[in-house]
């Protein structure tokens, strides 16, 4: 049996394609036999899919595993900044709420009491609001992508996978680092990071870091540059020590986002819908410029984001000699304050606020098997916990004679999720070589204190017991694979998991409604192989999916619907080579067949005819109509995305310079819930980045570019009745960066 148990030090990835040309060149190794000249090699890669420390070639996951480095390299300041890293990976979002799809899986459902369909744990702690999900990265070791269902070691809310996030921890070894940059539009970004030993059991740490810039687009109301942003953060840590075998962390963050640009969108057109802007606007008052949007000049008009968190973490871990236990607790409490133009125009119609209260408590204990034996095992037991409460306003309606946030608009939803579950996940080691896993996990979701109001003078309107029952329930999702190692560097194997998408209340019409848990049968066979100085993993996957849960828009709420049942395949690969000791590339590939067999009632969204015939004083611009489609493609789920990268290394004037970059390409897909509407065309993004660390090893200068093609592409439609916007990509960027590490 091959145990692995050394550190987590990812592969590198970066770099351009013209680096190729170098490769071509390099000297060729055989990992068995003798070398042809020294050369830089691969490192292990070690990775917690499995709740536990293993070698990522053991690990019969799809894993994407992405370093600090490569963060860097590749102009990643957020976690969305991934998806140009992860084939098969998009980040999406409508309005704040980012909603991660993996293999075509991710409804982007922003209902009060919902969650995304992709899982996302910072240091093990579970982070379920989609308004926190796109975070600034500030030292960050590891994120490991898991493509697929995580349903028996995750739990609930990993139908498409899960996403880990490990940052840096207390030390007792002084340390710190400074980084400062500055780019187009403004862009400042300052980060600071110091750990220290306060005793010789005890250790603290402190990061920070500030981000502020000037918005790309300008307003055609005013001509005035609008999405200017400032956020910040600030983090703190404690370790104790409190003996050889156990260890303590506490840890408190705050952070704060004033950042717009999410919401800012211009008037949406294409050659099968025609155009998005509201009827009843002039031409002065909407655009389709991607560099322009349209609002009115009335203080309360202006889009805004505002987010406001705090978060307590403790951690205790002890060795116990037959396992390794540890204890994660948690306390999340978010507000977040929004204002969405529903028409996406400078006419001064209908502003619609969105504040948000989100505060989460979770718990959980995690057993991991300690020793070297053919049964390696990991248990546990989870607590969920979320009040969710949406504080909706009318922010301005000049019609009712609402101005800036009146009280008696005021209306809303609100919900409190538990969820609690125990797991058992084991792998045996059943013949030489032959590895066979099973593992289980119940879980029971419960929704309480639900309520929906619809608007003004609508009173609140509570669940009956009847609907309490269809969405209150438990739930077992089973685990099953088996793996050959073929060698001490590979493995094949096969796998079938389950995983669900808890049941929820729709009350986008101010009853609830509920909506049925969505469930996927997940089967996947793969190879892995890690040598010395070439890596490959690939996969293949059949996904058996029902009930997707499914958003529609109409004039700022999303009504939810069960879609029919789906079906999802494709193949996942990656390849890591290193050429000699200057040149590393790596190459990333996903394509994936995502199709609704037959959705019933799908929602197409078709413009009034004639105008100012539909809705309240036919104000709407468009009406939904319910079609029957068969064989048609799932929401952002491009059917092939891909990144090309690498990184060369040389001395230069006595320090060491480096040149990387990525290449990242995906076909076109559809931003519409029926699949059939609101294409985006393929595009590719290009990043490089150059720097030179001085001899000393102490600083560094660099300088990057981001979307350097230029291309400019949607990252979201926004649908609704009122009318339709789209927000596009920034311009290319570019900036310089220093850095000092102590």
């Amino acid at each position: 049996m091959s145990i692995r148990n050394s550190g987590l030090v990812p592969v590198t990835l970066g770099v351009a394609i013209p680096l190729l040309a170098v490769g071509a060149s390099a000297q060729e190794v055989d990992d068995g036999g003798q070398k042809a000249s020294s050369r830089a090699t691969l490192e292990e890669v070690v990775v917690t899919a499995q709740r536990r420390e293993e070698a990522s070639v053991d690990v019969p996951i799809t894993i994407s595993t992405l370093d600090s480095s490569q963060l860097t390299s590749n102009s990643v300041n957020a976690l969305s900044g991934i998806q140009k890293l992860t084939p098969g990976l998009r980040f999406d979002f409508a309005g704040g709420y980012y909603q991660p799809t993996i293999r075509g899986v991710g409804t982007p459902v922003t209902s009060v009491g919902s969650g995304g369909n992709v899982g996302i744990y910072i240091d093990g702690f579970y982070s379920p609001n989609p308004l926190s999900v796109n975070f600034d990265l500030v030292n960050v070791e590891s994120i490991q992508v898991l493509k697929g269902p995580q349903g028996t070691l995750f739990g609930r809310n990993t139908t498409g996978g899960a996403i880990l996030v490990q940052t840096s921890e207390p030390s007792m070894e002084p340390a710190a680092q400074l980084k400062a940059s500055y780019g187009r539009y403004n862009e400042a970004k300052l980060q600071g990071y110091v750990t220290h030993a306060l005793t010789d059991r005890i250790a603290f740490d402190a990061e920070g870091q500030y981000r502020s810039g000037d918005g790309w687009q300008r307003n055609i109301s005013n001509g005035q540059r609008v999405g200017d942003y400032e956020n910040w953060s600030v983090r703190l840590g404690l370790l104790f020590e409190l003996s050889d075998d156990i260890d303590v962390l506490l840890r408190y963050q705050h952070e704060e986002v004033d950042d717009p640009s999410p919401l800012l969108a211009a008037s949406y057109r294409d050659s099968q819908l025609g155009s998005g802007e509201p009827w009843y606007a002039q031409p002065s008052e909407y655009t389709f410029s991607r560099n322009k949007i349209a609002t009115g000049t009335h203080p309360s008009d202006q889009e805004k984001y505002r987010s406001d968190a705090d978060i307590v973490q403790l951690t205790v871990r002890a060795n116990l000699g037959f396992a390794n236990f540890t204890s994660n607790s948690q306390y999340r409490d978010q507000y977040v304050d929004s204002n969405l133009d529903l028409d996406y125009s400078g006419v001064e119609y209908l502003e619609f606020g969105l504040p948000t209260d989100d505060e989460v408590w979770t718990q959980e204990f995690l057993l991991a098997s300690a020793t070297e034996s053919p049964l390696q095992w990991t248990a546990g037991l989870f607590y969920f916990e979320n009040t969710n409460v949406f504080e909706n306003y009318l922010d301005f309606f000049p019609l009712l004679g609402i101005q800036q946030r009146d009280k008696s608009g005021q209306f809303g939803s609100s919900a409190k999720v538990i969820s609690s579950a125990a797991f058992l996940d084991a792998t045996y080691e059943v013949v030489p070589d032959l590895f066979l896993t099973a593992g289980v996990r119940y879980s029971d979701d419960k929704v309480k204190d639900l309520y929906a109001q619809c608007a003004l003078v609508c009173p609140k309107v509570y669940p009956t017991p009847e609907q309490e029952d269809k969405v209150n329930g438990d739930h077992v999702t089973p685990r099953f694979v088996a793996r050959y190692e073929t060698s001490d560097q590979s493995n094949v194997y096969a796998s079938y998991t389950e995983g669900y998408k808890a049941a929820i209340y729709d009350v986008g019409k101010g009853a609830p409604i509920p909506v049925e848990p969505e469930k996927i049968d997940a089967y996947e066979v793969g190879y892995k192989y890690g040598g010395s100085s070439f890596s490959l993993d690939l996969s293949a996957f059949y996904y058996d999916y029902k009930n997707l849960q499914v958003s529609l828009y109409e004039n700022g709420t999303a009504t939810i619907l069960n879609a029919a049942d789906s079906e999802i395949y494709g193949m996942d690969g990656q390849l890591n080579y290193v050429v000699n000791d200057n040149v590393r590339v790596n190459l990333g590939a996903n394509w994936t067949h995502a199709r609704y067999k037959q959705f019933d009632n799908a929602p197409v969204y078709e413009r009034c005819a004639p105008e100012g015939s539909c809705g309240l004083g036919g104000l709407d611009t468009f009406t939904i109509a319910a079609q029957t489609l068969t064989d048609v493609d799932m929401q952002r789920a491009p059917a092939f995305t891909a990144n090309l990268g690498g990184v060369y290394t040389n001395q230069l004037w006595g320090g060491e310079f480096q040149l990387s970059g990525n290449l990242y390409y995906t076909s076109s897909f559809y931003f519409g819930p029926s699949g059939t509407q609101f294409k985006q065309d393929a595009y590719e993004v290009l990043s490089i980045r150059a720097q030179w660390t001085e001899p000393g090893g102490t600083y560094t200068y660099a300088i990057w570019g981001d979307n350097l093609t230029d291309n400019r592409y949607m990252t979201q439609v926004q649908y609704g009745l009122t009318g339709i916007g789209a927000n596009w990509s920034k311009p290319v960027t570019y900036g310089v960066e220093i850095s000092a590490r102590f």
